[in-house]
């Protein structure tokens, strides 16, 4: 099999080289390119040129990344995406899963409608309506950017007073109650790593600060999810539509969980310090599989 492997430009991403080992161990050839140097072309038999490919298609994509862009270069490079899934392609993670995740507002909505436990969210245009809506939720609001991730550009304001100006949130308020910790030496939460629709891995991020991303100095640490956890983390990437997925979990003071938010695209450096599963080589694995699965039908 011949497989589109989308990366950030560079190529010099940790996750891309350990996916292209795992591809090719298992008997794929792999392209690795970007979205960016696709396109679209009525010249082409395809109606797609994609590198590495000439006039033919991949027998099956894999996004690493969409990379950062302007929303016009996202929404071109969803588009490549969304092609190829048309045009038959296995794309993994499609368009649609990407958009739902990327788009908190979208995702929180889509997991609350399949019944998975969230903080209590309310997403508004305008500081106006950030304001008139601040009461009914809990204080502090943690307020994050609609399209981010990492941790970066997350706020808390103990007061409507405290939001950020609309031009720092892209004039639209992603607003959560915060969710306090049980322990008085740390914050904790958890990211379970979910693929075809069961759990590889999990890890504990710890931080004394209240933004446990690892990326922001969160220390990992292994865990072994329970049940309850797993079929949490599965639901909620089953409710995206995400064939893989870093779904993130707190627990309530009331003992309680709930999904922060997936990744349609996640890291699993930090996850793969602390587990001895081969996390790329079983995303290789399923990916393969669900390839030789379509091919038989």
């Amino acid at each position: 099999m011949k497989i589109a492997l989308f990366v950030d430009e560079g190529n010099g991403d940790w996750h891309a080289r350990r996916l292209v080992k795992a591809l090719n161990a298992r008997g794929a050839e792999v392209v690795t390119t970007t979205l960016k140097h696709c396109a679209f072309d009525t010249a082409s038999p395809t109606g797609l040129r994609i590198p590495g490919f000439d006039d033919t298609l991949p027998d099956g994509a894999f996004v690493r990344s969409i990379s950062h862009g302007s929303l016009e270069q996202i929404t071109f490079r969803l588009g490549i995406l969304h092609a190829l899934r048309e045009s038959g392609v296995r794309v993994s993670n499609d368009a649609r899963a990407v958009e739902r995740c990327v788009d908190k507002s979208t995702a929180t909505f889509l997991l609350q409608r399949a019944g998975i436990p969230t903080p209590a969210t309310i997403t508004v245009e305008s500081e106006t309506a950030a304001h008139a809506r601040f009461g009914d939720l809990t204080a502090p609001v943690v307020v994050k950017p609609l399209f981010g991730a990492q941790g970066v550009g997350i706020t808390r304001a103990p007061s409507p007073a405290d939001l950020p100006q609309e031009e720092e949130v892209g004039h639209v308020y992603y607003m959560q109650s915060f969710i306090p910790p049980r322990s008085v030496d740390y914050h904790e939460d958890w990211r379970v790593f979910v693929s075809s629709g069961r759990v590889l891995a999990a890890m504990a991020r710890r931080s004394k600060s209240w933004i446990t991303n690892v990326a922001q100095g969160a220390e990992p640490a292994a865990h072994t999810p329970d049940k309850a956890m797993s079929e949490l983390a599965t639901g909620a990437a089953r409710a995206l539509g995400a064939d893989y997925a870093g779904v993130d979990v707190i627990r309530h003071q009331d003992g309680s969980l709930l999904v922060l938010e997936a990744n349609s695209n996640p890291a699993w450096r930090g996850l793969q310090s602390v587990t001895d599963v081969d996390i790329a080589g079983a995303l290789a694995t399923d990916f393969l599989a669900s390839l030789e699965r379509r091919a038989i039908l």
